[in-house]
């Protein structure tokens, strides 16, 4: 039987950083769920070959290993911080080194942090299209969180942990024959009773 592998990419510089706690999180879930391996990384792994890098084999050795994981990878989780009402160009880049096959029909959650709630809509207007013109397989719940959702660099927040776990389990589609049998809950009640 194959290993199932889940990279997670953070569109982040800092250190700490809220995004990187989100994936790192977000592909611990994962990875538990669907009895997978997970890594994870962020811009600063790539170090500075990145932003001179015009393809692919001008990236330093350790960085395009780095991307080259998350080519190979058979699930991932693609997340940025809201710079300005979009993702930053260093994030961008990284995918302007891949071929447009390279991700096609992988099966991506799309999260973001930002400081506010006016910030959500990145996921829909601008991660989304950039996974659709890779052709990648999104899942329909994106993940978005703002600073107040963090303790101490935890996502700590109930409804943003549901989201998250709901989005999680948008994978079992695509991994029906990695996943461990989860416990039942209880269905939503629609109409309440007086």
């Amino acid at each position: 039987m194959t290993t199932l592998t889940i990279a997670g990419f953070a569109g982040s510089l800092s250190v700490p950083s809220r995004t990187r706690s989100l994936v790192q999180q977000t592909v611990d879930q994962a990875a538990e769920r669907f009895n997978a391996v997970g890594h994870v990384f962020d811009l600063s792994d790539l170090g500075p070959s990145l932003g001179s890098a015009r393809q692919l084999g001008d990236l330093e050795p350790a960085a395009l290993e780095l991307v080259t994981s998350l080519v190979r990878a058979d699930a991932l989780v693609i997340a940025s911080p809201v710079h300005k009402g979009s993702y930053s160009g260093l994030f961008k880049h990284v995918f302007d080194l891949l071929d447009p096959g390279m991700l096609h029909g992988k099966p991506v959650l799309l999260a973001a942090t930002g400081g506010g709630d006016r910030h959500a809509l990145i996921i829909e207007h601008q991660l989304r299209p950039l996974m659709g013109f890779f052709e990648a397989q999104t899942l329909s719940t994106g993940v978005y969180v703002s600073d107040r959702d963090f303790v101490g660099g935890k996502l700590v927040d109930e409804a943003a942990r549901a989201r998250l776990s709901r989005a999680v389990g948008q994978f079992a589609p695509f991994f029906a024959e990695f996943a461990i049998p989860q416990r039942a809950t209880e269905p939503a009640q629609l109409l309440k009773t007086h």
